[in-house]
């Protein structure tokens, strides 16, 4: 069985629910602490939602720095699967392990609601299982989750297919759309909503979130 790291830091909100989607889709979860660099052997990681390190400085700036981080981007650089959510995703950049960064959001109000997204490509280790083109609900939660970078970043995005999700409906001000993008070699990933949270009936409004886990397991079973 496929072993599915999820990462704790102080301020992280959304871990426990990472964890359950993780075993729901058929993955063991395994907990990593923030303060330690050993992750245990497990086959790729998700780095969740929530506030780490209260959002000092900048969110994602501290976490960044974390021991776990070295390790995370050394298993990066080696292509293991990565999976940064909404604090997650931050943390990925933060780390130049994705381009780009999160301001706050363009009308400086935290927004929690469901979202329509856009699948650009299924091209990534995290997004295999899904049709380019598709379009999905995934629950969006952030209120710094205005994505930016500048115009020869962003022509690189778009040439090399790297992103990944598009807003249909833009809440938040990112550019170009952009819900999630991939690094080049497609193995890591981050987007602002949550498909944690959309793995349950009982939780979410769609079982759209199953999928990223069930790519990664895919994917991971292919490599065998």
């Amino acid at each position: 069985m496929a072993r599915i790291g999820v990462v704790t830091f102080p301020g992280t909100l959304d871990d426990q629910d990472a964890l359950r989607a993780i075993r729901i889709c058929g993955a063991e979860p395994v907990s990593l602490w923030h303060a330690s660099d050993d992750l245990q052997g497990v086959d790729a990681v998700v780095l969740p939602g929530g506030f780490s390190y209260g959002d000092y400085l900048r969110c994602g700036a501290i976490a960044r720095f974390a021991p776990v981080m070295d390790e995370v981007i050394a298993a990066a650089g080696r292509g293991m699967p990565v999976l940064g959510i909404c604090n997650g995703f931050q943390v990925l950049c933060e780390s130049h392990l994705l381009p780009g960064a999160m301001i706050r959001n363009e009308r400086r109000r935290f927004i929690c609601r469901e979202q329509r997204l856009r699948v650009e490509t299924n091209d990534t280790t995290w997004t295999c299982a899904f049709v380019p083109g598709e379009e999905i609900s995934i629950v969006l939660k952030n209120g710094e989750g205005n994505y930016m970078c500048d115009d020869d970043t962003l022509k690189a995005l778009e040439d090399n297919r790297q992103v990944v999700f598009r807003y249909l409906d833009n809440p938040n001000g990112s550019r170009a759309d952009i819900a999630g993008v991939t690094n080049r070699s497609g193995n890591v990933v981050g987007l602002m909503p949550h498909p944690e949270h959309n793995v349950d009936e009982l939780i979410g409004t769609s079982l759209d979130g199953r999928r990223f886990f069930e790519s990664v397991l895919q994917f991971l079973a292919a490599r065998v």
